[in-house]
């Protein structure tokens, strides 16, 4: 990505734009631009394409983008989420299976890569730990992307890794929660149903307000574009958010469950 980076950047210096009069003709901000030519954050689709167009058309960076899919730690199924992600202005997370990885602690993550079948080997571990810490910083680095995380509450009671990393892990989602553009919701075993029992779901707005889904399961992932197949989760969703605790009602259960460990 730092390849692509330097090459975008001269490629605009060559044609005389500053970087903030370039945020404006490519309609993405200055801190995504700066961010993509140091190499930082994966461009999509959209950002490439425009690119192209106020660049000179060369061929370049289009060419190029396919080479930049092929990251490390990361699943084949996943990069084109990955990529929409770092630049969503919403993007909504509902899990039942395992803590989101935009939330996962590093023992935490570990301790499920542990138990993957087939096993991995150390470098595969440290190549998806060392991606998934990556994505994490969208958090902080995103602050006017509206995150949404409904996580059930037996995925804490679990205690994955043991009570210490479980205790760690409970910290960090409460830090992570106090973030203004942070939203997180437990979903409490009380419930004996709720509308997302058919599974985790991720549902994602892009800078145009183009809505996306992905649904992820044992061995593969399903990308969604479909506007009826969003609406119906965009629904289930909504009605998961009014069906799980207040977010404050979920700290309160998040420290609750952490001085029970």
């Amino acid at each position: 990505m730092r390849t692509f980076g330097a090459v975008h950047q001269a490629l605009r210096e060559h044609a005389g734009i500053s970087r903030e009069e370039y945020a404006d003709l490519v309609r993405f901000s200055k801190h995504t631009v700066a961010s993509v030519e140091l190499g930082r954050r994966m461009p999509d689709t959209a950002f490439v394409e425009r690119a192209e167009e106020l660049l000179g058309n060369t061929g370049a960076l289009r060419k190029a983008l396919p080479t930049l899919a092929r990251q490390p730690g990361l699943a084949a199924w996943f990069r084109r989420w990955a990529r929409l992600e770092q630049v969503a202005i919403s993007l909504y997370t509902y899990e039942c299976r395992m803590i989101p990885g935009l939330l996962q602690t590093e023992s935490y993550g570990r301790a499920l890569f542990d138990g993957q079948l087939p096993p991995l080997d150390d470098m595969q571990i440290e190549e998806r730990w060392l991606a998934r810490a990556d994505r994490q910083r969208l958090l902080r680095e995103r602050p006017n992307t509206a995150f949404s995380f409904i996580l059930e509450e037996h995925l804490f009671l679990r205690c994955t890794g043991g009570v210490d990393v479980t205790r760690e892990l409970i910290d960090h989602v409460l830090e992570i929660g106090e973030l203004r553009n942070v939203e997180i919701q437990i979903m409490p075993l009380a419930h004996g149903t709720h509308a997302g029992l058919a599974g985790p779901m991720q549902l994602l707005e892009t800078p145009e307000n183009q809505w996306f889904a992905y649904n992820e399961g044992q061995r593969g992932g399903l990308f969604i574009s479909d506007p009826k197949e969003i609406s119906v989760l965009q629904r289930r969703y909504a009605r998961m958010r009014s069906q799980a605790l207040t977010l404050e009602d979920s700290v309160s259960l998040l420290e609750r469950m952490r001085g029970d460990l």
